[in-house]
């Protein structure tokens, strides 16, 4: 456990952009996010006591979600929002280049006949969620086609009917959980075929025995 939020602390190599949004949802418990804005985002009515334990008890959470090498480079920052802008400055670069990384991931994602789908919509939507962690939206709309694009030759037919029936598919949840059900439905038939095979063998064996 890095902390007793059970946050995974930032190590200066571990993903940035997924560190920052999970430090945000700790400042958020901590009803304190207001401080990586500067005073200037605190409501008038608070005092300036209330203020200075804000900064410090947002500060305070960000120290114990930092390794010791990192917390040396920014240990010196007096607030909280100076902090999170020497972390921003020290680890954007490599935060931008995973973006730039990421995007070209997804639009060349291919879906292959050899792996199980759903282990195939587990990697796809692991580049989505990745790149959401870094702040790069994509439209529902977009995903979906995306999706539909990577698939392989043995659904095209399901494309088809999903790119222009539509079938009432207008999200890429619903396109995924079409997905999903058409392989369970070829996994049954398929085992339904094995039985019926292994029967009129067992048929044919116990036919001839009789004989």
């Amino acid at each position: 456990m890095g902390s007793k939020w059970d946050i995974e602390k930032f190590t200066g190599t571990n993903d940035f952009g997924l560190w920052k949004v999970k430090m945000q949802a700790v400042l958020i418990q901590q009803k304190c996010e207001k401080a990586l804005k500067g005073e200037g985002a605190f409501p008038v009515t608070m005092t300036q006591a209330e203020k200075t334990d804000m900064v410090d008890k947002a500060r305070s959470a960000i120290v114990l979600c930092l390794r010791y090498k990192v917390l040396w480079d920014v240990a010196k920052e007096p607030t909280a929002m100076s902090m999170w802008s020497k972390l921003e400055s020290l680890y954007m670069t490599k935060y931008l280049a995973q973006r730039q990384f990421l995007k070209p991931q997804l639009y060349a994602f291919k879906m292959v006949e050899s792996k199980a789908v759903t282990e195939q919509l587990t990697e796809f939507n692991k580049i989505l969620d990745d790149l959401e962690n870094i702040e790069m939206n994509l439209e529902d709309e977009d995903k979906e086609i995306l999706l539909l694009r990577a698939l392989s030759r043995s659904f095209e037919s399901f494309k088809d009917t999903m790119l222009n029936g539509k079938a009432g598919a207008d999200t890429l949840e619903k396109v995924q959980a079409a997905l999903r059900t058409n392989e369970l439905t070829k996994s049954k038939d398929l085992r339904e075929d094995e039985k019926s095979e292994d029967l009129s063998v067992s048929r044919g064996n116990g036919g001839g025995r009789g004989n």
